[in-house]
């Protein structure tokens, strides 16, 4: 019995790997080269990347290494007051984006509790503490209650609720401010036939539709990792 089990979870990891190669947007020899044309990852990052790939589930989870200075990149060439991020995980992002804030704060969400420690003690290491809120609870409840306007937001949570986030934040967001969103690619499950799809994809795919349809909005489409629609809102 053991063995057989054993042999069904390679097989499972298998199937899995073949499916995220399949549909890979870049190569391991093109990303490797663009990492290598890319400043160097901070030591507190690189860090918290090699930790939460040993220690934590799901680490593909963690935005990385070429997204994070995508990230913080964008958080520069905004300069915000106040950013949002829906969905913390360990921390990654909230510190990339935090980089490019002028005199405001970062506030985070994530409903994970056990990940909160460490999270706090990778925000204390990079001297974020004053910068960074931590939030912890349902984003549906807490994102109402935010007294704030938000030059940037982050949206990388639980993909069937993307279209409530949105909703949710676009009146927090000021003409001219931006709007991220990842894993909009979804493993390249978007372009599959409904049928073949799954129900985070189908719901992502769905969001891509209701922001293609929303004038309120100019949006590209980055096919970088798994994919992020950057958005710019230009009307009410």
């Amino acid at each position: 019995m053991l063995i057989m089990s054993a042999t069904f979870i390679l097989t499972i990891n298998y199937n899995l790997i073949f499916k995220l190669m399949e549909h890979r947007l870049v190569s391991q020899a093109l990303e490797d080269y663009s990492e290598k044309f890319t400043s160097p990852e901070n030591p507190v990052l690189a860090a918290l990347n090699r930790e939460t790939n040993i220690k934590v589930q799901m680490p593909v989870m963690l935005s990385g290494y070429l997204q994070g200075a995508l990230l913080q990149m964008i958080s520069y060439m905004a300069a915000p007051k106040y950013i949002l991020e829906v969905g913390t995980y360990t921390g990654y992002s909230a510190i990339c984006l935090a980089q490019g804030l002028k005199g405001g704060q970062l506030h985070t969400i994530d409903i994970n509790e056990e990940l909160e420690s460490m999270c706090s003690r990778y925000i204390h290491e990079a001297g974020l503490e004053n910068k960074i809120v931590q939030h912890i609870g349902n984003a549906a409840d807490i994102i109402p209650k935010l007294d704030h306007s938000f030059d940037l937001v982050f949206i990388d949570a639980d993909k069937q609720n993307y279209h409530l986030y949105y909703d949710l934040v676009f009146d927090k967001v000021p003409i001219g401010g931006f709007i991220l969103a990842d894993n909009v690619l979804y493993d390249g499950e978007v372009i599959l036939p409904i049928a073949e799809q799954s129900k985070n994809a189908k719901a992502i795919a769905a969001f891509n539709e209701k922001i293609k349809a929303d004038k309120r909005v100019e949006h590209v489409l980055l096919p970088v990792r798994d994919g992020i629609m950057l958005m710019r809102k230009i009307a009410l």
